[in-house]
C-alpha cells in the first residue's frame, strides 16, 4: 500500500479545485471574516461544480466513491483563509453527507443525499449536547416512539452548519436504558413543528453558521430512521474516523498557512537594522515548525492511505485505522496551535490587531484540539490500541 495515496488524476483534480477556490473564495475571505458570514449561495455553486461527490455513488450523482479525491478538496479548501466557510462546507459534505451514504436506504439517500451533493439542501451533524461532547454515551435527547413517527425531545450545541441547515442527522437515546446500544439516528427536518435553532457567536470560525438547536416534541417519521434502533454509537464511532482525519488534513492546512504568513512577515518586518527572518532564533524555530508540518502530513497521508485500501476492500486492519487515525488528528491539531502562536509571535504587536491574518489563525486553531475528540480523549484511544489499559 502506497504511503502517498494520490494518483496523476487526483493532481489533476486538485488543479480543478484550487481553480475554484482561487476564483469563488479567496477573493472573499477577508471581506466575509469582517462580515462574519458567507452566501448560502456559495453551496449550489460547489454543487454545481460537482466537489460535493467526490465520496458518492454515481448513482447519487456522485463522482466517485474516491476517499483520495475527498482529501484533495479538503486540503484545498481549508487554504481558503476562512476557516469557518471551509468547517461549513465540510460539515455538509463530510460529516451529514457521509452519515447518509453509509447508513440510509435508497429512499433516504434519493431525498436527502441527492439534493445534498447538488448543493440544494444543508446538513449538518447533531450529535454534542451540553452535557455530552466527546462522552458520546451521555446523549440526553429522548425519542419516543408514537404510532409511525418518534417524537423527539432534547437539545444540541456546537453544531457545525446547524444554524442555517435544512436537516440533521440527529443521535438520541431511544430507550431509558443509558448504555450505549440504545442510541440511534434519524434525520430531522428543520421545518418541523418544534424546532427551534439559532446561530453561536464563538471568538473563532467567524463565518461558520455553528448552532445551537432545541426539539420540542419534534415528530419524525420513522421513515427518517438511518440505520437499525440502537445502532448509532456503533456508527458514530466508525465515522468518527473520517471526521477526524479531515479534521487532521485541516490543521495541517491551516499550520502551512501560518507558517507562510510568519515567513512572509518576517522578511518584511526589521528590528535592529534587519529582517527578522534574518535572526537564527527565527530560522530554528520556523525549521522546527517546517519539519514539524511535514511530519504530521505524512501521518495525514498515512491515515487516508488506510482509508482508501478499505474502501477499496483491502485487508486493512480496524485497529490500526483508528490508532493512525487518532495519532494524525492528535499531532497535527496541536501543531497547527504552535504555527498559529509562532506567527502571532513574529508579528509582535501586529499580530494582535484585527487586519492582519496571525489572528485569525491563532483563534481558529484553537478549537481543533477540542472538537471532533479532546486531545485526552484521543490519547485514551491511541493507548487502547496498544492495550496499554489492559
Amino acid at each position: 500500500m502506497s504511503l502517498y495515496p494520490f494518483t496523476e488524476e487526483h493532481e489533476a483534480y486538485r488543479e480543478a479545485v484550487r481553480l475554484f477556490v482561487d476564483r469563488e473564495l479567496k477573493p472573499y475571505a477577508d471581506r466575509w471574516e469582517e462580515e462574519r458570514d458567507f452566501p448560502r449561495e456559495l453551496f449550489r455553486r460547489v454543487g454545481e461544480a460537482g466537489f460535493f461527490g467526490a465520496k458518492f455513488d454515481p448513482a447519487w450523482g456522485g463522482t466517485g466513491p474516491d476517499y483520495a479525491a475527498e482529501a484533495v478538496w479538503v486540503e484545498e479548501v481549508a487554504r481558503c483563509g476562512a476557516t469557518g466557510v471551509a468547517m461549513d462546507l465540510g460539515a455538509h459534505s463530510q460529516l451529514a453527507s457521509l452519515y447518509v451514504d453509509r447508513f440510509g436506504n435508497d429512499d433516504l439517500k434519493r431525498r436527502y443525499l441527492m439534493p445534498a451533493i447538488e448543493g440544494k439542501s444543508l446538513g449538518a451533524l447533531a450529535i454534542t449536547e451540553p452535557g455530552a461532547g466527546s462522552d458520546v454515551n451521555g446523549i440526553q435527547t429522548r425519542a419516543m416512539p408514537d404510532g409511525d413517527d418518534w417524537v423527539i425531545t432534547g437539545s444540541k450545541v456546537f453544531i457545525t452548519n446547524g444554524a442555517w441547515a435544512d436537516w440533521l442527522v440527529l443521535a438520541a437515546r431511544t430507550a431509558d436504558d443509558p448504555g450505549h446500544r440504545n442510541i440511534t439516528l434519524f434525520i430531522v427536518d428543520a421545518d418541523r413543528p418544534g424546532y427551534e435553532a439559532r446561530r453561536m457567536r464563538m471568538v473563532s470560525w467567524h463565518t461558520s453558521h455553528t448552532g445551537e438547536i432545541s426539539l420540542d416534541q419534534v415528530r419524525v417519521p420513522d421513515a427518517n430512521r438511518l440505520g437499525e434502533v440502537g445502532s448509532g454509537f456503533g456508527a458514530i464511532m466508525v465515522n468518527f474516523q473520517w471526521e477526524r482525519l479531515i479534521m487532521g488534513l485541516w490543521a495541517v492546512a491551516l499550520a502551512e498557512l501560518a507558517y507562510e504568513e510568519a515567513v512572509a512577515y518576517g522578511r518584511e518586518r526589521v528590528a535592529f537594522g534587519r529582517p527578522v527572518i534574518k535572526f537564527q532564533v527565527w530560522q530554528h524555530r520556523l525549521a522546527d515548525l517546517a519539519t514539524r508540518i511535514r511530519i504530521g502530513r505524512a501521518l495525514c497521508y498515512r491515515a487516508l492511505a488506510l482509508h482508501v485500501g478499505q474502501q477499496q476492500g483491502e485487508p486493512v486492519s480496524r485497529e490500526e485505522i483508528t490508532r493512525l487515525t487518532s495519532m494524525a488528528k492528535l499531532y497535527t491539531q496541536r501543531v497547527a496551535v504552535d504555527a498559529a502562536d509562532e506567527c502571532v509571535q513574529i508579528h509582535g504587536g501586529a499580530g494582535a490587531l484585527t487586519e492582519y491574518r496571525a489572528q485569525r489563525y491563532w483563534r481558529d486553531a484553537r478549537v481543533g484540539p477540542i472538537g471532533g475528540g479532546t486531545e485526552d480523549i484521543l490519547r485514551g484511544i491511541i493507548a487502547g490500541t496498544y492495550g496499554l489499559a489492559r
